[in-house]
């Protein structure tokens, strides 16, 4: 057996396309001497003779002429296989962007998943992205956003592949003052009087699913105010314009001074979830969703 560069090939190739050294030289930008040579220690190499040379003409041989189909093959081969590690070093060292509606701090999990990213792509860029409530994908939907840590449900959900990273009971926020604060816990019962705090209705299924619909005997919500941020909810729990349901591990962003939560205990858990576009297959999304399966992993065997 024996090692044959891609570079003799190349040489050989040019020699048998052109059937003179002199512009085959050219082409390959070396000297008609060099070439001569290394086509040379291909010939002793494979043993046989790939061309007929005399001072005027430059023939393929018998065996010149079996070698030629396979040489393009292989170096078109080649050339594929060299695009194709060109195009995954370029993708590993590109930039994701990550959106998030509320920050999904819980446990560590943004350190940890991008400790793990950061083993498998060293030279890619993460950066996060705040995106407003008003849009329930998270910067998915118009595609200023690569991934995106969202709470389900997601409209048009066939568009988009998602892993659950949290699952949390759901509480109502009100004033401290409230007159449901005496209580350890409420109902939706409790609620239906209440007006509530309602995210924009750009936010599709989202905004439905944060005014519990289910539970309400088919009552419709009365809406006091629609919030876009923390901020604008916490003014307006304060203010007095409507109560809200918040997810246990966001009670934080809310509970700055004269509001409280209590959970209600008929209502379904909420889930946070990082979703992704079903028809991004690069591999660097691919690999910041399997450092997020790595972390559930580990957190939750």
């Amino acid at each position: 057996m024996i090692d044959v560069h891609s570079r003799d090939l190349r040489y050989f190739l040019a020699v048998a396309e052109e059937l003179h050294f002199t512009r085959a030289a050219e082409r390959l930008f070396i000297s008609q001497p060099a070439l001569s040579k290394q086509l040379r220690l291909l010939e002793r190499a494979l043993g046989v003779d790939l061309f007929f040379r005399d001072r005027r003409t430059v023939r393929l041989t018998t065996a010149g002429q079996a070698l030629l189909p396979h040489a393009r093959t292989v170096l078109a081969a080649w050339d594929a296989a060299q695009h194709t590690v060109e195009a995954a070093k370029a993708a590993e060292r590109a930039r994701l962007v990550i959106g998030m509606s509320t920050s999904p701090g819980r446990g560590g999990l943004l350190p940890a998943i991008r400790s793990r990213f950061t083993e498998l792509f060293p030279a890619a860029e993460l950066h996060l992205r705040q995106i407003g409530w008003q849009d329930g994908t998270a910067g998915l939907a118009d595609g200023s956003t690569d991934l995106a840590f969202v709470w389900l449900p997601l409209p048009d959900p066939h568009r988009y592949g998602w892993l659950v990273v949290a699952e949390e009971p759901r509480h109502v926020a009100f004033p401290e003052h409230h007159r449901l604060a005496a209580q350890s816990a409420v109902t939706m019962a409790d609620l239906l009087d209440e007006p509530f705090l309602a995210l924009p209705e750009s936010a599709g299924p989202l905004r439905d699913y944060w005014l519990a619909p289910e539970a309400r005997a088919g009552r419709a919500p009365l809406i006091g105010a629609v919030v876009h941020n923390p901020d604008e909810t916490y003014e307006a729990l304060v203010d007095g314009r409507g109560v809200c349901l918040v997810a246990t591990g966001n009670i934080p962003l809310l509970t700055r001074g004269d509001v409280t939560t209590r959970p209600v205990t008929d209502i379904s858990p909420s889930q946070l979830a990082l979703a992704w576009r079903t028809d991004d297959t690069r591999p660097l999304v691919r690999g910041y969703a399997q450092a997020v399966t790595h972390f559930l992993a580990r957190s939750h065997p």
